[in-house]
């Protein structure tokens, strides 16, 4: 699922950024009395005065020109309301098959220290979503595919059934970075917070820049990712 985006750092347009309730409930973001417009053309509307005013505020915080990769919460909002609203049904069963292949079920063999980091950090997460959802998915060593039990990933999707357009955008967000359904509903549960789900996402990349050290390339890359999995958090956390 691709971002909904902005036009790259344009030059700042306006002065006053205020918000408004709408009619339906929810609240706008005005640029000197005007409504925010999304990439394709509809409001910008989100459903919390929260949200609302983290939202707003990175708008009063643009200078010279407005820069969307400083812009989180925004990106977020516009993508709920572009790409996923419409198609919510669709983008959560494409969100669910990630339980098919999720990245926690998926174990090197060697060397020792490895594997027992990926037990101590993804077998806990995997004991959750058993207890939690009821879904009981299979490991296996290696990267051959491993087929997991329907009812395990059945029940995986239904958490997803019930996600409004907003709360599904940070989740898909997670889900897609981390290559696991897991880790993206232990963010929207409360299981783990930003940090530790990007620990778990990137724990072999990590483990193996320990060892033979990494480019800048990879740095910015973890960076980058991270950074998305702190404003999916917020984003959650506002709604």
């Amino acid at each position: 699922m691709r971002p909904a985006m902005m036009k790259p750092d344009v030059k700042r347009f306006y002065r006053e950024v205020a918000v408004a309730g709408t009619e339906a409930g929810g609240f706008a973001i005005l640029l000197d009395g005007r409504k925010v417009r999304t990439p394709i053309g509809r409001d910008l509307e989100v459903p919390t005065r929260n949200l609302a005013d983290a939202v707003a505020a990175e708008w009063a915080a643009q200078e010279d020109k407005v820069r969307p990769a400083t812009m989180p919460l925004t990106q977020f909002a516009f993508t709920a309301i572009d790409r996923v609203g419409p198609e919510r049904a669709d983008v959560a069963a494409r969100i669910a098959k990630y339980g098919e292949t999720d990245l926690l079920c998926y174990r090197a063999d060697s060397p020792a220290d490895l594997v027992a980091l990926q037990a101590m950090t993804w077998d806990p997460l995997l004991a959750w979503a058993d207890e939690a959802f009821g879904a009981r998915l299979t490991v296996t060593a290696g990267i051959a595919p491993v087929a997991q039990p329907s009812p395990a990933v059945a029940a995986l999707g239904r958490q997803l059934e019930g996600l409004d357009a907003f709360r599904l955008t940070a989740v898909a967000a997670v889900v897609q970075a981390a290559g696991s359904l897991v880790v993206g509903l232990a963010l929207l549960r409360g299981r783990l917070d930003a940090a530790d789900a990007a620990k778990a996402a990137h724990l072999d990349e990590t483990y193996q820049a320990g060892k033979w050290g990494e480019d800048k390339e990879a740095v910015d890359r973890r960076r980058a990712l991270t950074d998305e999995f702190a404003g999916a958090a917020r984003f959650l956390s506002l709604l």
